[in-house]
Order: C-alpha cells, then sequence, then structure tokens
C-alpha cells in the first residue's frame, strides 16, 4: 500500500469516528450544562467548597470564579512541586526548582502543558497523578464551562444570568471528562501503555551501558492528556515514548481522544441557541480548515524538502517508524490544530513547509477545532467578526444568532483576537533581540528564528508542542512563556465572558430580509476566509523570515 492511500485511509476513519459520535456525544453535553438535577458526589462537593448551586452568575461573578480556581491551582501545584521530596511516591526526586515549578504550575493550569523538563527524572508518581493529571482533567473543565458560559450569552434574552462557574466546573470534570478517561484509559492499558507504581528499573543496553527506566500510572494521565487537549507527557519523548504510545492503534485512538470533544460542541452550541444548523455551520468551518492543515502537512511531509528526504521517499528524520510519516504528521496536525500539544515526532526535524504548518495551526487562533472549550469560544469571536465585516460591506447593523453587534461586542472581539499576536511577536522580538537569548538556539539564520517563533506561538496560544532545538530551561525562558501562558489564557476568557454578558442583556433582534443568513455555505465560507485573512495578515511577515525563508532556500 503507498503511503498516500495509507494515509488517506488512516484520516478518513478518524473522520467517520469524529461524524458517528459528533451528534451523541453533543447532546450528552447538551443535557449536562443544562440539567437542574445534581448528583450526590456533585452536591457534597459544592457543600464542601460552599457554593449554592441553583444561584446564577453575572458575567463577573463568573470570570473571577475562573480566576480565583485557577490561581488556587497555579499555588497548590507550585507547592507540590517544591515539596516533592518530602511526599510519598516522589521515587527520591529532588524539588523542582523554583522558575520551572513556576512555568510548570502555569502551564499546566492554562491547559498549555508546556514542558521545560523530563518528567521521568523530574516529577515523582504523586506530583504526576495528584498535580499534573488533576489540571489536565481541571483545566479542560474550565475551558468546557468558559464556551457554555458563550452560549448562554447567545441564548440568553435580557438577563445577566450565565450560569453558575462551580457547576459547570464540577459537571464538565465529573459527567464528561471522567467517564470517558476511564474506558479511554481501559483501552490504551489494553493497547500496550503501562499502568503501575514502579520504582526504576535499571537495564543494561545493548551496548553494554546502565539505563533506568521509569514506570508509573501512564495510561491514567495519557487519556485526559489527549482527550482534555492537554498534551504533558509522562516522559521527555511524549507520545513518541512506547510507554504513552505504544502501536499505530493507539495513535490513532490518541488522535481521535484529541478531536473527540472539540468537534462535538458546535452540536451542543447549536441544541443550547435552538438552532442545530448554526451548530452544522460552526463544525463545517473547523472541519474545513481541520482538513486543509492536515492535507497540507501531510502533503509537505510526504513530498520531503530536500534531496536526501526525496531519495528515502519521505521525510523519516525525528518521526517513529512505528508510525511512519503519514501518522505522524496527521497528529502533529491534530495536535496544532487543537491546544494539544503532544508530540509523536519531532517538528524540528519536519520539512520547512511542514514544521511552518505546525505553526500556521497554532496562529489561526486553535479554533479548527481547537481545544476543549476554547476552540468553540474562538470560533464564535471570529464569527461575531465575520457578522460585522459583513454588515459593513452591506451597510447594515450586523446581527448574528438574534443579537446586534454593536461597538462593545466588536471591541471585545477585537481585543480576544489581538492578545495572542501581540504576546507572540513581542515576546519573539524580545528573544531576538537579546544576544543572551539567542544562545539558546541550536540553530542560526531562519530555522533559528523558527524555533523561537514557534515557541512564543505555542505558549501564548496555550498549545505547549515544541518545535525542538531551542534551550528553553532558563530563568528568562520560563519566566517569559510563563508570563505569555498566563496571559494567553485569562485575557481572553475575561474578554469572551464580558461578551457573553453583553448579548445575554440584549432582547432578540427579529429575523428580517436584510438578516444575514449564518447556517449557510456561503457563511462557512466567509467566516473560513475572515480567519485566515487575519492570521495572514498578522503573522506572514515573521513566518517569510522563518519558515517560508528556509523553504525556498
Amino acid at each position: 500500500m503507498s503511503p498516500t492511500l495509507a494515509g488517506t485511509l488512516f484520516v478518513g476513519s478518524i473522520v467517520l469516528v469524529l461524524v458517528l459520535t459528533h451528534r451523541p456525544l453533543g447532546d450528552h453535553m447538551y443535557r449536562v450544562y443544562t440539567g437542574t438535577g445534581h448528583t450526590v458526589v456533585e452536591r457534597v462537593i459544592y457543600r464542601a467548597i460552599g457554593v449554592r448551586p441553583e444561584a446564577g452568575q453575572r458575567w463577573s461573578v463568573y470570570a473571577r470564579g475562573v480566576l480565583a480556581f485557577s490561581l488556587v491551582s497555579v499555588l497548590l501545584l507550585y507547592g507540590l512541586q517544591r515539596l516533592q521530596d518530602k511526599l510519598a511516591l516522589s521515587l527520591g526526586m529532588a524539588p523542582v526548582t523554583d522558575h520551572v515549578a513556576w512555568n510548570t504550575a502555569v502551564s499546566f493550569v492554562t491547559n498549555t502543558n508546556w514542558q521545560a523538563y523530563s518528567g521521568e527524572s523530574t516529577m515523582g508518581h504523586l506530583v504526576q497523578m495528584a498535580g499534573l493529571a488533576v489540571q489536565n482533567f481541571v483545566s479542560a473543565a474550565v475551558g468546557m464551562a468558559v464556551a457554555v458560559a458563550l452560549m448562554r450569552g447567545f441564548a440568553g434574552k435580557r438577563t445577566d444570568d450565565l450560569g453558575n462557574f462551580w457547576v459547570d466546573l464540577v459537571r464538565g470534570t465529573i459527567r464528561i471528562l471522567l467517564p470517558i478517561a476511564f474506558v479511554g484509559a481501559l483501552v490504551l492499558v489494553a493497547g500496550g501503555l503501562i499502568q503501575n507504581f514502579a520504582e526504576p528499573h535499571t537495564v543494561t543496553t545493548l551496548t553494554g551501558g546502565q539505563q533506568a527506566i521509569t514506570g508509573g500510572p501512564v495510561a491514567s494521565q495519557e487519556v485526559i492528556k489527549e482527550l482534555g487537549t492537554n498534551g504533558g507527557g509522562f516522559y521527555n519523548t511524549n507520545s513518541a515514548h512506547p510507554f504513552e504510545n505504544a502501536t499505530s492503534l493507539t495513535n490513532w485512538f490518541e488522535i481521535v481522544l484529541i478531536l473527540l470533544i472539540p468537534f462535538a460542541l458546535p452540536r451542543t452550541f447549536g441544541k443550547m441557541v435552538g438552532q442545530v444548523r448554526q451548530g452544522y455551520a460552526i463544525v463545517a468551518v473547523m472541519a474545513v480548515l481541520a482538513l486543509a492543515g492536515v492535507v497540507l502537512t501531510n502533503v509537505f511531509e510526504l513530498s520531503g524538502g530536500s534531496t536526501v528526504a526525496q531519495a528515502a521517499g519521505a521525510a523519516l528524520e525525528g518521526k517513529e517508524v512505528r508510525f511512519g510519516v503519514s501518522n505522524s504528521a496527521t497528529f502533529a496536525a491534530a495536535t496544532t490544530l487543537t491546544s494539544t500539544g503532544a508530540v509523536d515526532s519531532f517538528h524540528d526535524s519536519f520539512t520547512p513547509l511542514g514544521g511552518m504548518m505546525t505553526m500556521v495551526n497554532m496562529m489561526l487562533g486553535e479554533v479548527a477545532p481547537g481545544g476543549v472549550g476554547s476552540g468553540l469560544y474562538g470560533m464564535l469571536v471570529l464569527a461575531v467578526i465575520t457578522v460585522f465585516v459583513a454588515g459593513l460591506m452591506v451597510g447594515r447593523t450586523p446581527e448574528y444568532l438574534g443579537k446586534r453587534i454593536g461597538a462593545r461586542e466588536i471591541k471585545l472581539a477585537s481585543m480576544y483576537f489581538l492578545v495572542t499576536p501581540v504576546l507572540v511577536l513581542t515576546g519573539t522580538a524580545a528573544a531576538m533581540g537579546s544576544p543572551q537569548q539567542r544562545t539558546g538556539m541550536l540553530n542560526g539564520g531562519p530555522h533559528g528564528l523558527s524555533e523561537i517563533l514557534y515557541a512564543f506561538t505555542s505558549a501564548s496560544n496555550n498549545n505547549g508542542s515544541a518545535f525542538g532545538g531551542l534551550t528553553v530551561d532558563t530563568p528568562w525562558y520560563d519566566i517569559a512563556l510563563g508570563l505569555c501562558m498566563a496571559f494567553g489564557r485569562f485575557l481572553p476568557i475575561v474578554f469572551v465572558l464580558a461578551l457573553a454578558g453583553s448579548l445575554a442583556g440584549q432582547a432578540p433582534v427579529p429575523v428580517s430580509a436584510g438578516t444575514l443568513p449564518t447556517h449557510r455555505p456561503q457563511f462557512v465560507g466567509m467566516v473560513a476566509g475572515v480567519t485566515v485573512v487575519l492570521v495572514a495578515l498578522t503573522f506572514l511577515p515573521a513566518l517569510a523570515l522563518g519558515p517560508l525563508a528556509e523553504g525556498i532556500h
């Protein structure tokens, strides 16, 4: 079977699963977030944290809940790492250094999961489970909660009630993420992933050397790492490690986990606003952009980008032979189209244009389909911008789902969009302008710029993957990237919740003959076009100096 045909079947089977799960999973999430009953476990949690689950919250209260919960989470995770040597199951690991502990705490709480350390030689089992894996669940649940609050903003009529953050957080974790993760972990264990509390085993290598191999509760962390679009690996090589990703079948399953919830949430959105076809339009935009990203990444990698790669038949450097080129390229596209950031190959070794695609996927705002929750609210913000642009073209006050997009709404949408480019370009410029920070680049020229551009793009978009070839385990990079992760996560969330509050307070606008239909292919094409144009205008100069310059060299 040719690599192209094998890659087509691989991608096609993933698409089939996503199509089959879109409706049932989307409907399930709709019922979870609109139901009025509470389970016994949920009531115990509400009582323990002093929450009245029936009380609604206006947008500012909802936002304070998100920020307060995240701040406490950062402090707790930081403390766990700094006190690691005094905890059970530490495996004799020393306390994590202060700047790495800060970077890691912010990274996992913001759903970025950027790792400036080697997991198997830095973190004990308890920190991995009680710290990192727990944040994998709740940071994903926070993203879903914010997306649901925005849905309520579109669905609301003259109200300031966006729901209750604590209820949304608990329900998303207990009713959605935990059940799927439990079943998924069993599948991964059956596929060859490990799940134990073993001490490191010392083995003799083929060359006669000694190597310590660390075990641990890997499968349970791996499943939520992918399902929650987190990406932080138990091992330094992430999903290229056989204990995290054993075979091509587990590789396929992990890609499905990455895309499962983000592609189902538009169905939840359609149900929430009472127009299922609006959900279909949003998922269609996501699908168009996602397929373009996957296809182009595969094309650039399968065609090779140099004489040696073309002679070998493909660009195999940095890729696992267990997966091959197409499976690796598809994994890379999926993990950068979402906010996952997991890797089963090394993007630094990709062809120049293939590596560029992983950056472009993130620069799109990770909305195709994006992270769990964050992808949907990012796409809805782009839909708002598209409606505004269309309104300017025809001289009408723009409307979306019966809500007027006025000055306040478009200002909030614009500020949402501007946060990430400002962080990415400012951070990249600061690093490139400092001779001391440039010393950490493995490569010079365009590829060196690509390494730094990728790092700040990944951190600011809360992706977490690394291009490689750049030494980032320094106080400067740990602090700078940590700040990018924090601002890149929480500023957009505040703007989204403010937008939700503004929309919820409006009375519905009746549909008229001049209302732009937002459920037809025309609108799908417009949103996709606006997304690409905004990215091109913002990042094209930086890409021209990095991967594009390298690709045409």
